[in-house]
């Protein structure tokens, strides 16, 4: 005799040998022959004469298996025995077989329905064959016997929902509620006897949902997809309280859905405490430890999602149609730190623990956010080669066998800017700018224009006028002459030359960066310092870009990358330099008029900032905003906080996040930017990696991004590429701080006409028919 193993959905179980009970009057070959094969069977087997005793035993063993002799009336009544047993709680599990005698076919007592109102299971006509006697006890075995024991350990999962913290419903298929544990009567007041067996729609609902979010869930889960978001629910009290909601479907046979569960938390928010802290009362808890543990767990920076998440299970043709709304895709970063998973981890933990553990993990959370430990594990996204090269030549260091040329790159002699015409004051800008100048503050401001009637100067003209609109000259006690001169050295060291990294990127990079300071929740979170950083940084971000890649510098041995050890090289070069042309000569020294410690710390918020835009640690500071900023501002908004709250003034740390963000977007804006304007620059970046992938051939270099290649590349999908993999994420995450709807739909729009010249197998930047 030995145990079984059984198992049912992920649960493994361990089946102890059957137990057989055998009700007989009297010894005959009948229960002689059931014996014989509960031993063949290897199950342990008790007999019993009288019903008193059967009781007895039964309640003892808890028998899987009951026969009962139900051949002769006179020795006791078999029904009644049945009866008895089945009136106790053990016997739900358990088959009970009746032996009756073989009658004719048309004979009354050839009905089982007596026997199954009775309470068996089953009817055996009378054979004392062994072999007959075994093959029925098998079959009980493998068919009522092993369902009865799963459902026995069903017990235990429905013990641990009992005992859940979160609400927890099971409804049908057709929305009939099957099962609600206690935390869920708890929280909507009513008693599980008033919700058995009713259908959602009897059940009244909060006029706070909207009509497409219901239709959204609907269709969703119907789908067979899970959905989670934000819910409001309305109480037995009447009462509205808002829910973060998971509905999972269960499939179960013929792939058909056969449940939904629901599982629900209270969203931290001031009418959600109110309301616990009623339910708490109105039940008698007084428990001090209790309501302290809640109001903790209540002021948890939880992961919200503002509105909904439903499955990524679909295709798109648009980015529009595919994209989630901003914090929800939030929550569902396309790669996540492993410090990310650690955070939720420990965010979970804290639902169940005491209130000095909770409190503890609190302190570890807040190390956690505000340490240099979101370096992400980056893995290949797809098969697609123009993702792979993307990935390849931004985000690596691009260290790889030279085939025997080294590669020394000759640094730009840097331009006399002594004979160039600029202005005297702002006010002195020739019209034809001054016009253009006028919409600056506007997103579809047109830098391409500008760099026109400017002749490729437009960094000396739009940084004076929007250096003089932040008061940059004041909080620097710097003259308009002195700013006017910097200018223009530091446009004299971008490259003309280049496609791309020259001085009307650096100009559009400081456009995008006065705009995002613009913002409110921005403006309201720094202060005057950062935005002078913010916007030097933004005007010396690329300065003497060699319109190559940090891999390219690295590969070919470069005196940049040996002065700088293959790290951060090109962005460690802008920086210096820009410190070096600053303080070489009095006339154009913006910062010699500002005391040491103003200095230092302007410089260093400086060197964060263009260090920030170095692509190797892209998704580090997007994984670390996101947690530090994004997911608490979330919270304290779903708490009632005023939306516009400043979060960056009180924590310098989160001032540093918000720069680095900001800084970020606005060096890879272009998607964001109106269709024609990012079509413009898409064709000046594809043509400055052509011309590398030309140079890496013509000096037998590593080939950094071969997709790359002027002759089969196909633009379109290098577009895509960069949006799915860098851009979409790090928008979503500073449009829900920053809140850029326009920016957001230029996005759309963009994605889709790349998305739309892909399908059509086009590879320049438009069909032929719109040239």
């Amino acid at each position: 005799v030995s145990s079984a193993e059984v198992r049912i959905g992920p649960m493994r179980l361990t089946q102890d040998p059957i137990q057989v009970l055998l009700i007989f009057a009297k010894e005959d070959s009948q229960s002689d022959g059931f014996w014989w094969a509960c031993d063949r069977a290897g199950y342990r087997c008790n007999i019993a004469r009288t019903p008193e005793s059967a009781l007895e035993c039964f309640l003892d063993k808890h028998h899987e298996i009951i026969v009962i002799d139900h051949r002769q009336t006179r020795n006791f009544n078999a029904e009644a025995v049945c009866r008895s047993i089945r009136a106790t709680n053990p016997s739900e599990h358990t088959v009970i077989l009746a032996v009756v005698s073989p009658v004719s076919d048309d004979h009354e007592e050839a009905s089982v329905l007596p026997l199954l109102h009775a309470g068996f299971n089953r009817r055996f006509m009378e054979n004392s064959s062994i072999i007959a006697c075994y093959n029925e006890l098998i079959q009980i075995e493998h068919g009522e016997v092993r369902s009865q024991f799963k459902l026995r350990a069903c017990n235990s999962v429905f013990t641990a929902l009992d005992h859940c913290h979160e609400a927890i419903e099971i409804t049908s298929d057709d929305h009939v509620i099957q099962y609600v544990n206690p935390a869920f009567e708890r929280m909507m007041g009513y008693h599980k006897g008033e919700l058995l067996g009713k259908e959602l729609a009897e059940l009244p609902k909060s006029d706070k949902n909207r009509a497409d979010l219901l239709d959204t869930i609907n269709t969703c889960i119907k789908k067979g997809k899970e959905w989670q978001g934000v819910y409001y629910a309305q109480r037995k009290s009447g009462d509205s309280i808002q829910q973060h909601v998971k509905i999972t479907p269960v499939i179960g046979q013929g792939g058909k859905i056969r449940h939904f569960v629901s599982l629900k938390k209270l969203c931290c928010t001031t009418d959600n405490n109110k309301q616990m802290h009623k339910i708490h009362r109105d039940s008698g808890d007084n428990s001090q430890t209790e309501l302290h543990s809640l109001r903790h767990k209540n002021r948890r920076k939880e992961s919200i999602d503002v509105k909904s998440i439903s499955s990524r299970g679909s295709d798109a043709p648009s980015l529009q149609n595919r994209r989630y709304p901003s914090m929800a895709r939030i929550h569902s970063m396309t790669i996540e730190a492993p410090i990310t998973k650690v955070i939720n981890i420990i965010n979970a933990a804290q639902e169940n623990s005491p209130v000095t553990v909770a409190e503890a993990l609190d302190r570890v959370l807040e190390i956690l956010r505000t340490t240099e430990l979101y370096s992400p594990q980056l893995g290949t996204k797809d098969e697609d080669p123009h993702t792979s090269d993307l990935v390849g030549g931004l985000m690596t260091d691009g260290l790889r066998r030279l085939s025997g040329n080294e590669y020394v790159f000759t640094k730009n002699v840097h331009q006399s800017h002594s004979h160039l015409a600029v202005p005297v004051t702002i006010s002195d800008v020739p019209p034809c700018i001054a016009q253009l100048l006028d919409n600056e503050e506007s997103w579809d401001f047109n830098v391409f224009e500008l760099e026109a009637v400017t002749h490729k100067r437009p960094l000396v003209y739009l940084g004076l006028k929007v250096f003089s609109r932040f008061g940059v000259c004041e909080f620097l006690n710097c003259s308009e002459a002195t700013l006017r001169a910097w200018l223009q050295v530091i446009e004299a060291n971008y490259h003309s030359s280049n496609a791309y990294h020259n001085s009307t990127h650096a100009a559009d990079v400081l456009h995008a960066t006065a705009f995002f300071l613009g913002k409110e929740r921005v403006k309201g979170s720094l202060d005057q310092l950062d935005e002078v950083a913010a916007l030097i940084a933004a005007t010396v971000h690329d300065v003497d870009h060699p319109g190559r890649t940090n891999s390219f510098l690295c590969n070919a041995g470069s005196e940049l990358a040996v002065l700088y050890n293959d790290t951060a090289v090109l962005e460690s070069h802008h920086t210096a330099l820009a410190f070096q042309l600053t303080v070489k000569d009095a006339k154009c020294n913006i910062f010699k008029n500002i005391d040491r410690n103003h200095y230092r710390t302007l410089r260093q918020a400086i060197i964060d900032m263009v260090l920030a835009t170095e692509m190797t640690k892209h998704f580090e500071h997007v994984n670390k905003f996101v947690n530090s900023i994004n997911k608490p501002l979330a919270a304290e908004i779903e708490g009632g906080d005023c939306e516009c709250g400043p979060v960056g003034k009180s924590f310098p740390e989160n001032q540093i996040l918000i720069k680095r963000m900001m800084i970020k977007c606005a060096d890879v804006a272009n998607p964001c930017r109106p269709l024609d304007l990012c079509i413009e620059w898409a064709g000046r970046i594809s043509e400055e990696y052509f011309a590398q992938t030309d140079e890496e051939k013509r000096q037998g270099l590593p080939v950094v991004m071969p997709v790359f290649d002027r002759n089969t590349c196909s633009i379109p999908k290098s577009q895509i590429s960069f949006i799915d993999y860098f851009i979409t994420d790090m928008f979503d995450a500073w449009d829900a701080f920053a809140h850029l709807p326009a920016l957001m739909q230029h996005l759309a729009d963009n994605y889709k006409h790349w998305k739309t010249l892909d399908d059509l197998k086009c590879k320049s930047l438009r069909l032929p028919s719109d040239s």
